[in-house]
């Protein structure tokens, strides 16, 4: 399958933007070793591709909750089948399919990007002065011999950290340089890879499937320590895109993850609920837990008689009683 298409966009999207800011008045040379025209058009490209797929990310983001408010009925399936892993995957995803809940929407965005990125890569990688397809993909001589020729503080954005000297030597490039340029935004993507993840899991919990958990760690661990490898090959150029489409999924999802709030963990609400229906009414115990002490039974006392008010007659108890016969 022929990947043209993709080469064509992204060279069209770039060129697209470079010639923006070319007529807005960014200088076309370098300015502080940097050719801001070209590192600004890389940029945009990355704002152009992500809002186009801001449907898809907010899509992600609602599948998420809808995978969280399935935790339930997984864990207790996870009870039923366990030790049969086999019929604990088919029940899960007949439940999956029941609740229209999709486990890799999550990684959606991402994988829609792949393309991008790899048009990207090969794009970049053509830019060598050597290179007599210059007009390939929409290009014309003087764009092609522009960017081949940007820098991002001396070091050319499609220089590698391992490049050749060869290589270095047809960019007129100093390999200390873009060594020291390359390895820096190598670690930065790999911080800001780290941090996405890491936020995404911060704010919706780990997933209770183990499928998810799996795909989870992943993301979180795999995926930054393997471009401490594949680094060496991205040209300093797609180490920008990439940087620079980190920090955007840093305020999206910041934004989306306020708007689209998770909602309530079932364990947090099962427990809330247990925690209610098992209040025991207080115990009859002292202050600080010291048992009261006994109480001593107080005996029946007789009903106090109200005093005479003063300057009343005094009662005669006599009064009423039958008089004693004489004999």
């Amino acid at each position: 399958m022929s990947l043209d298409w993709i080469y064509y966009a992204i060279s069209w999207i770039l060129l697209t933007w470079h010639s923006a800011w070319d007529a807005i008045g960014v200088p076309v040379d370098a300015v502080i070793g940097t050719n801001f025209a070209w590192i600004l058009a890389i940029f945009f490209l990355v704002v152009t591709v992500r809002v186009i797929l801001f449907p898809v990310f907010v899509k992600q983001i609602k599948s998420q909750r809808a995978m969280q408010a399935l935790q339930p009925q997984v864990k207790a399936l996870q009870e039923k089948h366990k030790g049969d892993r086999e019929t604990l995957q088919k029940e899960m995803m007949e439940l999956y399919r029941k609740e229209k809940a999709n486990p890799l929407m999550g990684c959606l965005p991402m994988f829609l990007q792949i393309p991008v990125f790899l048009g990207l890569f090969h794009t970049l990688k053509r830019l060598n002065p050597d290179n007599h397809l210059k007009t390939l993909y929409g290009w014309s001589v003087d764009q092609f011999n522009s960017a081949s020729s940007a820098k991002l503080f001396t070091a050319p954005i499609s220089g590698r950290f391992g490049s050749t000297p060869a290589e270095l030597a047809n960019l007129g490039a100093n390999g200390t340089t873009v060594k020291i340029i390359a390895g820096v935004l190598v670690l930065v993507m790999m911080g800001t890879t780290y941090l996405t993840s890491r936020q995404m899991i911060l704010k919706t919990g780990w997933a209770e499937d183990p499928q998810q958990r799996m795909i989870q760690r992943l993301m979180l661990y795999g995926i930054p320590l393997s471009l401490l490898v594949s680094g060496s090959i991205f040209p300093i150029g797609v180490i920008i895109y990439w940087v620079t489409n980190n920090l955007f999924t840093l305020g999206q999802q910041q934004w989306v993850l306020r708007k689209y709030p998770p909602p309530p963990t079932a364990s947090k609400a099962t427990t809330s609920t247990s925690t209610r229906k098992t209040v025991q009414p207080a115990k009859t115990s002292g202050l600080f837990g010291r048992k009261p002490a006994p109480q001593v039974p107080t005996k029946a006392t007789a009903p106090k008689v109200a005093a005479p008010k003063p300057g009343a007659k005094p009662a005669n108890p006599k009064k009423g009683r039958p008089a004693k016969r004489q004999g």
